[in-house]
């Protein structure tokens, strides 16, 4: 590698590495766009989906490995957590990687590589809320000039050449636009230490590239002051600013009055932190946009809160507002929309329907008319239970889909609770007795050790659908969706001691010391300080009976929802049951079926006849060694008809391709001890 400027690395310089690149380029010329996979979630609509069938149920398990690239020299350490989904397009494989987040290119028939382009952030990377590699990069041509777009851990924009990995000079300042600028606000404290950021990948629809913004998790916050997640648009020949979508309006725009007594002014976050969508036809753009500042108290920022919590539908050439949809009025849950709107033609009763799915962790599928962002199916308010925390303001009544029915577990019952055994289902009673249930959208509470502790809650910060999002088949109707269907969260709230915010209330749980909450990855890019061996954390609070979750299975599914009907067609346990309850003394006399894995971060892909996906634990049986297995299901039905091993768990969605006749699975793992790998699966040469 060689010092490209000061700030940034590339490695294309090498004659090596040009021959490769000229002979990917020169011999891919001709290969037609449904071989590749070219978006994030391989098309603008969302769908994850490839009409590819030479893998299929009666080869599945013939996959062998094709190549694979491990990302520790991306960074000064290796990392432990890659999302990354790649993109494929000519025969070359773009995808970020490392704790340097470097956008990287691999010839996709072998794995070598071609090229690399990282940005020594210094301070700014250091403190960035969202660190690490990242979920990716997004990929744009003119059928002359190809090239590369990805967000670095310190919020700026870089534009490459895709065949070189060189910075276009014609874009921004040298190829870069620096996103912490031109926001229609200022960033605070500074533009080096100012919380604002983004992991998800930027989106290119036309001649537009679209940014969000991330922030640091909203447990405990600082102050109940923050930056703005603003959503804009910049031309993707020269970097200009097209457009600014304000996620929180400006006085005078619709929606400011419904932050009551000015806290439009002060209140932040409300970011746009996964995936975009884009229907190029229509010219529509459509946003989901997450919670306020403070994922579980409110009271600084009373009314509905416009746009939290909103899938928000703007115009692709002016970023102005066509409709939105609020599916949570005032959040307090952290229900903040978590994954790629899902764009569908549908039939609904005879009637041809352009509709937009929102998959959520709340597990309710909201499916709209994307054109007018009615629903499809009514989407009823009703009342909901109204909190005491003091100061707090409370929405009356939650928008609840009356169909589909809800895809996953959200809000929690004595009837939810393990019982494998009588004597396990009176420990876990006795357990949650010292917590407030009740149904989705019970309000949190202020944690007192005699008790509530907190609010025990499934299908809110890590439950239902997370960021990895669904697919969707085109030719079926039928979306398939990874969902949580145990991970609890406890929502106690305590008053911040004395300078660790001025909020009224954060997260925490009584008689326990207050401590800030964090992304993963934060403090671990490759411009942060190595940090200090760390013990164990006690920042959560652990909800099991005798080592056992405390919820009864399924733990994680996979639903195929017919988005015609509403109807869920089939939903199963999707990953090995952990060790832990396979192996547990008291269990040994049962037949434990399939439980599934508790577990938020599964991604699928479907193909012409497969819904595939791997586990996200890695298990010890006597089928394979100790890892995770990629997992193949007849897409009709839910049966699995196929796995193979992996390492370690998936950690980021998979893709597929075609490339010379050939069929590719890739997938990223890491986790637990396995740094950060991208496998590549085909069959053997000679089938």
């Amino acid at each position: 590698m060689r010092r490209q400027k000061p700030g940034s690395w590339h490695a294309a310089s090498c004659p090596l590495a040009i021959f490769f690149l000229l002979s990917s380029a020169a011999s891919a010329q001709s290969r037609l766009k449904d071989t590749e996979w070219p978006t994030y979630t391989a098309d603008l609509a969302g769908t994850r989906y490839r009409p590819f069938d030479q893998i299929n149920a009666s080869n599945f398990n013939d996959l062998e490995v094709a190549w694979r690239i491990k990302t520790d020299v991306f960074g000064d350490r290796p990392e432990y957590k890659l999302e990354g989904t790649p993109l494929m397009v000519n025969g070359v494989l773009y995808t970020t990687a490392g704790t340097r987040r470097a956008a990287i290119a691999l010839d996709a028939a072998t794995g070598e590589l071609l090229w690399v382009h990282g940005e020594h952030e210094g301070a700014r990377g250091a403190a960035a809320p969202r660190q690490l590699s990242g979920r990716g990069l997004a990929y744009w041509s003119d059928g002359k000039e190809e090239r590369i777009f990805y967000i670095t851990p310190g919020y700026r924009l870089v534009c490459l050449n895709a065949k070189t990995g060189v910075t276009v000079p014609s874009f921004g300042q040298n190829g870069i636009v620096d996103l912490k600028l031109n926001d229609d606000q200022t960033i605070l404290p500074d533009v080096t230490t100012g919380e604002i950021g983004l992991h998800a990948t930027p989106i290119v629809a036309k001649d537009a590239v679209i940014v969000g913004a991330a922030f640091r998790e909203g447990f405990t916050p600082v102050s109940y002051r923050n930056n703005k997640g603003y959503v804009r648009g910049f031309d993707v020949r020269t970097g200009k600013h097209l457009w600014i979508f304000h996620t929180i309006p400006k006085k005078g725009e619709f929606g400011y009055d419904t932050w009551l007594n000015g806290s439009a002014e002060y209140t932040g976050n409300t970011g746009v932190w996964t995936q975009i969508t884009v229907d190029e036809e229509l010219g529509l753009v459509y946003l989901p946009v997450e919670s306020p500042t403070a994922d579980f108290y409110g009271g600084h920022r009373p009314g509905n809160n416009l746009f939290a919590e909103s899938l928000v539908c703007v115009d692709l050439k002016t970023g102005e507002r066509r409709w939105h949809f609020q599916l949570v009025h005032h959040p307090l849950w952290d229900m903040d929309i978590p994954a790629a709107p899902i764009l569908a033609d549908i039939i609904v009763d005879g009637r041809k329907i352009k509709a937009v799915a929102q998959p959520s962790k709340q597990g309710f599928l909201y499916v709209l008319d994307r054109v007018t962002g009615k629903p499809v199916w009514p989407i009823e308010e009703r009342p909901v239970e109204q909190g005491n925390v003091p100061g707090e303001w409370y929405s009356a009544t939650q928008p609840f889909p009356t169909k589909p029915s809800a895809y996953s577990r959200n809000g929690v019952s004595v009837e939810q609770l393990i019982d494998f055994t009588p004597e396990l289902r009176k420990k876990a009673e006795e357990l949650v007795s010292h917590y407030h249930l009740g149904p989705v959208f019970t309000p949190p509470v202020v944690s007192t050790a005699e008790g509530p502790v907190a609010t025990l809650t499934l299908g809110t910060a890590d439950g239902g659908t997370n960021w990895p999002g669904g697919s969707y088949d085109p030719e079926t109707h039928i979306a398939y969706l990874y969902a949580c269907n145990a991970c609890l969260e406890p929502i106690g709230l305590v008053q911040p001691p004395k300078g660790f915010s001025d909020m009224n209330y954060v997260y925490g749980t009584a008689g326990r010391e207050v401590k800030m909450i964090n992304a993963a990855g934060t403090n671990s890019s490759a411009d942060a300080p190595k940090p200090a061996k760390k013990g164990p954390s006690d920042e959560w609070i652990s909800l099991n009976v005798e080592g056992l979750p405390l919820i009864k299975p399924p733990y994680g599914t996979i639903s195929a929802i017919k988005l015609d009907t509403g109807e869920i067609v089939w939903q199963i346990p999707h990953g090995e049951t952990p060790d832990l309850v396979r192996n547990h003394p008291a269990l040994k006399a049962l037949t434990i079926p399939r439980t599934g894995q508790e577990t938020w971060n599964v991604g699928t892909l479907v193909t012409k006849t497969l819904v595939i996906a791997g586990d996200a634990q890695v298990t010890t049986t006597a089928e394979h060694p100790r890892g995770a297995m990629l997992r193949a299901y007849d897409k009709a039905t839910g049966k699995e008809v196929g796995a193979v091993y992996m390492p370690a768990p998936e950690s980021g969605s998979p893709m597929t391709y075609m490339l010379n006749g050939k069929q590719y699975i890739v997938i990223a793992v890491s986790g637990g001890t396995y740094s950060g790998e991208y496998i590549a699966y085909a069959l053997p040469s000679d089938e």
